[in-house]
């Protein structure tokens, strides 16, 4: 079946970026001029997917304002000439269809997912945590969704990470699957480790915040016992669709950015600025006319 729907779950508190995010959502804070839901969205228009369903919680109003039209804004930027941005807006809320559905206690990424079900419905679809900020000239979902064409089945994206880091991330177990294009970039997955240690992670193959699921996942998650903190994990509930049928993990092509965390969140700002072309030239000479 063909990938519908994308789910976004943004009812996360962003403690890590308080007191920022006291009063507004850490999906709204800015990379540059753009907040980092907008560029999930953007990565899920870009892949062909016409559809997001924002999981989302208390306070949180401000990631819908952001993708409704804004009509006494767009009047007030025509009044002034500003047509060009004006459209730029516009566009915003134009590029997809919107549904949005409330996590009420936040009880993990499974649960978030499992709170759009009834949105979703019995159909495979697309998951993106915009705390990852993925750079490519083909977006990283629109990779994922080839292999989903190839093989029917759960895809998640994957990223080596540094040894020293696999406790930070869900690292995967498994083989590669042969390519007759040798880009040896699909992975049958056997096993899933939640934040391992370094000596007993089975890898250094980390699941970056890109998925593809098949319906399946539903039961998966509703069987899914909480864990630690008392939420319900998304590794728990792949780990037992794991045991009913393939999941494949995809070392993706791109620059990926934690932009939860607050070093990943500048290191993003600055180079996805000098990327810029009304900015890049002139952010460039200021970064490099700098002491350091």
């Amino acid at each position: 079946m063909r990938i519908r729907k994308a789910v976004l779950p943004v009812a996360g508190l962003g403690t890590r970026f308080l007191p920022a995010t006291k009063a507004q959502p850490k999906e709204m804070l800015p990379i540059v001029d753009k907040p980092l839901v907008q560029y999930a969205v953007e990565e899920v228009a870009a892949s062909g997917i016409p559809m997001v369903v924002f999981v989302t919680g208390r306070g949180k109003q401000a990631i819908e304002n952001h993708f409704d039209v804004s009509v006494e804004l767009e009047q007030e930027l025509a009044g002034r000439g500003k047509e060009a941005l004006r459209r730029q807006l516009r566009s915003i809320s134009g590029m997809l269809r919107f549904a949005y559905v409330r996590q009420q206690t936040p009880k993990g990424l499974g649960d978030a997912i499992l709170t759009a079900r009834n949105l979703v419905e019995d159909e495979p679809f697309a998951v993106l945590l915009s705390d990852d900020v993925i750079v490519n000239e083909v977006p990283c979902m629109k990779q994922m969704l080839e292999v989903y064409e190839r093989f029917g089945s759960s895809v998640v994206a994957i990223q080596r990470v540094p040894r020293k880091s696999v406790s930070s991330y869900g690292i995967i177990h498994g083989h590669l699957v042969p390519d007759r294009d040798g880009g040896g970039r699909v992975y049958r997955i056997e096993d899933m480790v939640e934040k391992p240690s370094p000596s007993k992670a089975p890898s250094n193959l980390a699941v970056i915040g890109r998925y593809i699921l098949t319906p399946s996942i539903w039961k998966a998650l509703a069987s899914t016992v909480p864990g630690a903190g008392g939420e319900i994990q998304l590794t728990d509930g792949l780990r037992q669709l794991l045991a009913k049928e393939p999941v494949y993990g995809y070392l993706f092509e791109g620059k990926r950015y934690d932009a939860g965390d607050k070093l990943g969140f500048l290191q993003a700002t600055v180079e996805i600025a000098l990327q810029r072309p009304d900015l890049g030239k002139d952010f460039r000479r200021y970064l490099k006319a700098l002491q350091l």
